[in-house]
């Protein structure tokens, strides 16, 4: 966590006791735009792909994490909770889901063609082979205060 975001955090608490799982990150391929989603209340969910926190050996999410939302300057915007936290083959991700990711005109067919093509991208880029029924680590989240 940089220090911008650590200060956030820090301001954010006060001298409450501080929860422990805590990172800062930004949203995918455009961060300014998923950030302003999240911002705007839009964006109420994201995904990412099961097989990355396999090979960074990362734990998955929690509905115990916060997470510091950063633009694409890696400046703090919006602190969000994980409220829930779900293993879904991509192929079974429900429209509704899609809808809360938020993005584009919030349809399945727009979230569909947006994610394979990210998902191709970052696997082609490791040496790996998208499939369409790869499991997504699908993740909700409330913000709890905008920076």
């Amino acid at each position: 966590m940089n220090q911008e975001a650590q200060a956030y955090w820090n301001e954010y608490w006060g001298e409450q006791d501080q929860p422990e799982n805590v990172s800062a990150w930004q949203f995918g391929a455009d961060p300014d735009y998923l950030a302003q989603l999240v911002i705007d209340g839009i964006k109420t969910a994201t995904c990412s792909a099961h097989l990355f926190y396999e090979l960074e050996n990362e734990p998955l999410p929690t509905t115990e994490d916060y997470s510091i939302v950063l633009n694409s300057e890696d400046k703090p915007v919006a602190l969000i909770k994980t409220v829930e936290v779900t293993l879904t083959p991509m192929n079974e991700v429900s429209a509704e889901f899609a809808a809360a990711e938020g993005e584009g005109d919030k349809s399945y067919q727009y979230w569909w063609k947006a994610h394979e093509t990210f998902f191709r991208n970052e696997l082609n880029a490791i040496g790996r082979e998208f499939s369409e029924d790869m499991l997504l680590v699908c993740e909700r989240f409330e913000v709890i205060d905008v920076k």
